[in-house]
C-alpha cells in the first residue's frame, strides 16, 4: 500500500513543482493588482468599512454571479447568520441542512437560537439529496396553507420549518432545480451556503442564485480572497438593502446625527479586504482555468491507480476548490492521511458529521448512509491553482 501511496506522494509534487518541502492543501495566490489596490485604499485612508472598492466589489460581484444585489461582509459565516435572519428564521424555529458541511453552517442556525435538522447528501453531488429532503418532509410534516401563504409544521415538535440551507461541498453544486421545487411546495425558504463555490455553476446559472439568498465565502483559503469576508448575492434589491442596513449596526443615513433603528450588527467588510477582493475578482477565470486543468490531471492519474477522483456533477461546471478523492475505508484513509502528512503533503479528511458534534447531540436526523459513507472514505489533496 505504501507504494501506492508514494506514487501519489511523487505525482503530486511533480504536478505543484514546488520549491519548497511543504505544499499546502490551498494557498491564496497575489499576481495581480493586489498590492496596488491595498495601497490606493490605505493613500485614501478609507480603510474601514466605507470606501470605493466595498461598493466596486459588490458590483462586480453582482455582475459576475448574475445577482441582482450583492452585499459585502466581514466573513461567510456573519453574511449566512444576515441571511436566515432575513430568511424569517426565528428562536426556536427548525431549519433543515446537511449532515456533511462546515461547521459555520450549523453555527450560524444557532445564532438564530434555530434548531438544525441534518439529512444526508447524494453521492454524485456530496450535497443536500433531493431525495432525503422529500422523503424526510413527506414523513415529518403537514403542510399548513393560511390565505395562500404555506408553512410546514413538524409533526413531532409543532414547530415551523422555516428555511433549508444547502452547501456546494467543495464547490460541486447541488441538484438545485429539485431541491427548489421541494422547497418551494413546502413553503420552505431556501438559503443556499455557496461559501465554497465562487465560480461554480448550476445549468449556467452561477451558485447561490437560486434561493432566496446565497452566501459566498472569501476566506484566506477559497478560490479568491478578501483575507477574511463574505458577501450575500440577492434577486430582490429591496432584501438586499435591508441587509446593508443590518450589516452597518442599522444607522439611519445622516449628515452627522448617529441614530439607529433597531439592533442590528457591525458585519460590514473593510475597504481595504475588498480592495484586495476586487483584484482577486479579475484573476478568478485564471485561477478557474488552471484549477481545472489540475483536476483532469488528477482525474487521469487516479484513474490509472484505481482510486475514486470526486467529479462535478452532471449539468454542472464546478470550480473545483478543493480536489478530492474516495479511499476504500476509514482505515485506508487514516493511513493515507498519516503517510503524505509526514510526507509534508498536506492533506486532510472531511469535516466530522453535524450530528457526531456535542452541541448537536439532540438533534433530529434522517437516514445518513451516504454521509457516513463518505465520512469515513474522503480525503482532500492540494488544490492550489498552480500553473501547470
Amino acid at each position: 500500500m505504501n507504494d501506492k501511496f508514494q506514487l501519489i506522494a511523487d505525482f503530486i509534487r511533480t504536478s505543484f513543482k514546488s520549491d519548497t518541502d511543504f505544499i499546502a492543501l490551498h494557498e491564496p495566490k497575489f499576481n495581480g493588482n493586489e498590492i496596488k489596490y491595498s495601497n490606493d485604499a490605505i493613500k485614501s485612508t478609507f480603510v474601514s468599512s466605507v470606501g470605493k472598492y466595498v461598493d466596486e466589489f459588490e458590483e462586480e460581484i453582482a455582475k459576475y454571479t448574475g445577482a441582482a444585489k450583492a452585499v459585502a461582509c466581514v466573513n461567510g459565516t456573519s453574511a449566512l447568520h444576515l441571511a436566515l435572519l432575513l430568511g424569517g428564521v426565528e428562536q426556536g424555529d427548525e431549519v433543515i441542512t446537511q449532515d456533511l458541511t462546515f461547521i459555520a453552517t450549523t453555527n450560524a442556525i444557532n445564532y438564530c437560537n434555530a434548531k438544525p435538522i441534518f439529512l444526508d447528501v447524494d453521492r454524485n453531488t456530496f450535497g443536500l439529496s433531493p431525495e432525503a429532503l422529500k422523503n424526510w418532509l413527506e414523513t415529518n410534516v403537514t403542510i399548513i396553507d393560511e390565505n395562500g401563504l404555506k408553512q410546514s409544521v413538524n409533526k413531532t415538535t409543532g414547530v415551523i420549518v422555516r428555511a433549508c440551507v444547502p452547501m456546494h461541498t467543495f464547490g460541486h453544486p447541488c441538484d438545485m432545480d429539485s431541491i427548489m421545487d421541494i422547497c418551494n411546495e413546502y413553503g420552505i425558504k431556501v438559503i443556499e451556503d455557496a461559501a465554497e463555490s465562487m465560480g461554480s455553476f448550476y445549468k449556467g446559472k452561477h451558485t447561490g442564485t437560486f434561493g432566496l439568498i446565497g452566501v459566498v465565502s472569501f476566506n484566506g483559503n477559497k478560490i479568491i480572497t478578501t483575507g477574511g469576508g463574505g458577501i450575500l448575492l440577492f434577486n430582490d434589491a429591496e432584501l438586499a438593502a435591508k441587509a446593508k442596513h443590518l450589516s452597518t449596526q442599522a444607522k439611519v443615513p445622516h449628515a452627522w446625527e448617529y441614530n439607529h433603528d433597531q439592533t442590528a450588527f457591525n458585519y460590514r467588510m473593510p475597504n481595504i479586504n475588498a480592495a484586495i477582493g476586487v483584484a482577486q475578482l479579475e484573476e478568478l477565470n485564471n485561477f478557474i482555468a488552471r484549477k481545472r486543468k489540475l483536476s483532469e490531471r488528477y482525474m487521469d492519474f487516479f484513474q490509472s491507480i484505481d482510486i475514486d477522483f470526486v467529479k462535478e456533477p452532471v449539468n454542472s461546471q464546478s470550480n473545483y476548490w478543493l480536489n478530492a478523492v474516495l479511499l476504500k475505508d476509514k482505515e485506508e484513509r487514516n493511513n493515507f492521511l498519516e503517510f503524505m502528512n509526514v510526507q509534508k503533503i498536506m492533506t486532510r479528511p472531511l469535516w466530522e458529521p453535524m450530528h457526531t458534534l456535542a452541541m448537536n447531540k439532540d438533534a433530529q436526523c434522517g437516514d445518513l448512509i451516504n454521509s457516513k459513507y463518505i465520512a469515513e472514505r474522503l480525503v482532500n489533496i492540494p488544490s492550489s491553482a498552480i500553473i501547470l
